[in-house]
């Protein structure tokens, strides 16, 4: 199950907060409705389509904000924070709701088989939506397996197509094309995520977005990384 509504950290607190209300919002839009798709498409200026090419350094390796088996870059203005999800996880588990606190948050903290790690943030550079690394455990399971997996997790998401790449840095991996339909918002979306396999184990790169168009304006990102992903 993918996280929709702003962070992955803040989105566990506020679903642990109001359980019974956000139990069926968390696979919503990466937005907060129309007047937020408004602002960000004002803000999609030619500069900030140019940005999104543009490298802001790169993420993966120790003592940069996302430690990760691999590395890669981010677009300008893009901000990466880590997700501890074992310390989130812990946390919910001892909140007032106990056993539901606990269940919220690795719903939103694990979708199959690999587990959130790290986000990065397109609103800085005038988009609404993330970028997010999920990792698993070391294991025999293949990239086509785990992102398969990963897919078939989230609920709603269907027309999935799956091809192999490879990246500069020499990986090769598995990419999936999809659509995400939210009930919520009675509202069908594009989606994209990518697998590949690291001695530490899996690692899947998904990005989102409010909607189809803000999707589409972020892919540039998305293709900065994916082309640009090694072993860290």
């Amino acid at each position: 199950m993918q996280v929709r509504v702003g962070s992955v950290a803040g989105a566990v607190v506020v679903a642990v907060a109001l359980a019974a209300t956000l139990g069926g919002c968390a696979k919503s839009a990466d937005g907060a409705g129309k007047s937020a798709s408004s602002a960000s498409s004002d803000a999609q200026s030619e500069g900030a389509r140019e940005t999104a090419t543009a490298s802001g350094g790169s993420i993966g390796a120790a003592g940069s904000a996302c430690e990760l088996p691999v590395r890669f870059d981010i677009a300008k203005r893009w901000k990466a924070r880590a997700i501890d999800a074992e310390a989130e996880l812990s946390k919910a588990s001892k909140g007032s709701d106990g056993d539901l606190s606990g269940s919220l948050a690795d719903a939103f903290l694990r979708q199959g088989p690999v587990t959130a790690a790290c986000e990065i943030d397109a609103k800085p550079a005038g988009h609404i939506g993330f970028l997010r690394v999920w990792t698993g455990k070391a294991g025999k399971a293949d990239a086509g397996s785990v992102l398969r997996g990963f897919v078939a997790a989230e609920d709603n998401a269907g027309k999935a197509k799956y091809h192999s790449f490879r990246t500069g840095g020499g990986l090769t991996g598995v990419e999936v094309e999809y659509l995400y339909t939210s009930k919520l918002l009675d509202e069908t979306k594009k989606e994209t995520a990518l697998a590949v396999g690291t001695p530490d184990g899996p690692v899947v790169l998904h990005l989102g977005g409010m909607d189809s168009e803000e999707h589409e304006a972020m892919r540039p990102a998305y293709e900065l990384a994916k082309q640009t992903l090694e072993l860290s």
